[in-house]
């Protein structure tokens, strides 16, 4: 069975104190101070006990320690799961949304996220939920509300002559 892990000599057991004080981080602060005790001579299992951990795990914060300091006691937070859509594909996705569908090629008149989900599947072969893809949707600056689409054969003119001859009526008349 080896020795102890010295611990590096550039700071002091007040100092590390000082840091444990003026310490954002709670988990810090304790283990610096697990460390300061374990600098004025505490036996390891005791200066363990202060700072909530074991033995084995102060020896682990104490090599995190002698390599990177002080900053090296916070917990560093995981990156978590790379997202399943990639920049280039959320680019697409804008370029797609913005665009519209095409109703003889898409079947649609109008995006919704179930279609845009098959959509993804059939390009790109990424299955993501219909709540991911809104999500997604979100952060791209789309709103979940969409215009009403208009009907491919829809008649323009039509349109304008009812608005011409149609008469205005106040409410309050």
């Amino acid at each position: 069975m080896g020795g102890a892990v010295g611990l590096r000599e550039d700071f002091g057991a007040d100092e590390l104190r000082r840091l444990a004080a003026r310490a954002k981080d709670a988990a810090q602060a304790r283990r610096l101070l697990a460390l300061a005790a374990v600098r004025d001579g505490m036996n390891r299992t005791e200066a363990a006990r202060i700072g909530g951990m074991d033995r084995q795990t102060l020896r682990d914060w104490v090599h995190r320690f002698n390599q990177l300091g002080p900053d090296g006691l916070i917990d560093i937070k995981p990156t978590g799961r790379p997202p399943k859509l990639s920049d280039e594909q959320q680019k697409a996705l804008k370029q797609l949304v913005e665009a519209g569908p095409d109703p003889e090629k898409d079947g649609v008149v109008r995006w919704r996220c179930v279609d845009l989900k098959r959509v993804l599947g059939q390009r790109f072969g990424v299955d993501l939920s219909e709540v991911s893809l809104g999500r997604v949707l979100k952060k791209l600056g789309f709103s979940h509300i969409s215009a009403r689409p208009r009907h491919p054969v829809q008649d323009p003119e039509a349109i304008a002559a009812f608005k011409k001859t149609f008469p205005r009526r106040s409410r309050r008349s």
